[in-house]
């Protein structure tokens, strides 16, 4: 495997490079409340496989996501609404890794690169959609399964889920708590499918776990960072930055 290879030959290069990328994750969590595995990936994906690098930011996006689902009060309430969704999610990621041999194919850096370009492109035109309470029974196991194909394919679970998400229109406080739910539930059916998938990837749990202490020293800073930045012109920049890296990865592959 390209990751195994590559400690072979720099045992702290490497882990030095992965830390710098989830301490940059990070502080993007922490400015506009999502962004790190999207922005992980990415960057991880252009020295090693993407599955690698999925399997990397299991601890990391896991555990700051469970974080992001408080307050635990209204929990409850949240996952009564947005359990549909959640079972597409899984299903679509499970049966996607199955059915498509999950981030271990040729073509899965392009269908990550795609994949980022489509979200900058979303996320710069500032469109958001709305969706009637009657209509979520119906849309949320459609996007769930499409975001489910999508993570498996790429292990990115951004798209649909967040423009959906939003669409429902949550206060703030709600909009982080949902994502903070879905974003969970990816992380643990993208687990999962990686162990059904092709790529035969060997789980690194002592890395992945060791990259929570920058991912939260990342996030920390983001916290201070989004009280003397305005959050327009970071989005602004963190969908040109995220535009710039897809359509890298497009043109390499």
């Amino acid at each position: 495997m390209l990751l195994s290879e590559s400690l072979a030959r720099s045992p702290l290069l490497l882990p030095m490079l992965v830390a710098g990328v989830f301490l940059l994750a990070g502080l993007v969590k922490g400015v506009v409340g999502m962004g790190l595995p999207t922005v992980a990936l990415g960057l991880l994906a252009l020295w090693m496989a993407p599955a690698e690098a999925a399997a990397l930011l299991i601890w990391p996006s896991l555990l700051t996501n469970l974080w992001q689902m408080q307050p635990w009060g209204r929990l409850t309430a949240m996952l009564g609404r947005l359990w549909p969704m959640q079972a597409g999610v899984v299903a679509g990621t499970l049966g996607g890794a199955w059915a498509f041999g999950g981030l271990g194919g040729a073509w899965a850096p392009l269908a990550l690169g795609g994949a980022l370009v489509v979200y900058a492109l979303w996320g710069l035109a500032g469109r958001r959609l709305s969706v009637a309470p009657a209509a979520e029974p119906l849309w949320g196991p459609l996007v769930g399964l499409a975001t489910g194909l999508v993570t498996a394919t790429t292990g990115v679970f951004v798209l649909p889920a967040v423009p959906y998400l939003q669409a429902l229109r949550w206060s703030s406080d709600e909009l982080i708590q949902a994502m903070g739910i879905s974003f969970t539930v990816s992380t643990l059916a993208l687990a999962a499918g990686l162990r059904l998938g092709s790529a035969q990837v060997d789980m690194p749990w002592g890395l992945s776990l060791a990259m929570l202490v920058p991912a939260l020293a990342g996030m920390a800073l983001g916290a201070a960072l989004r009280r003397r930045l305005s959050p327009a012109l970071f989005r602004r920049c963190f969908f040109l930055g995220l535009l710039g890296l897809g359509a890298h990865m497009l043109l390499r592959g």
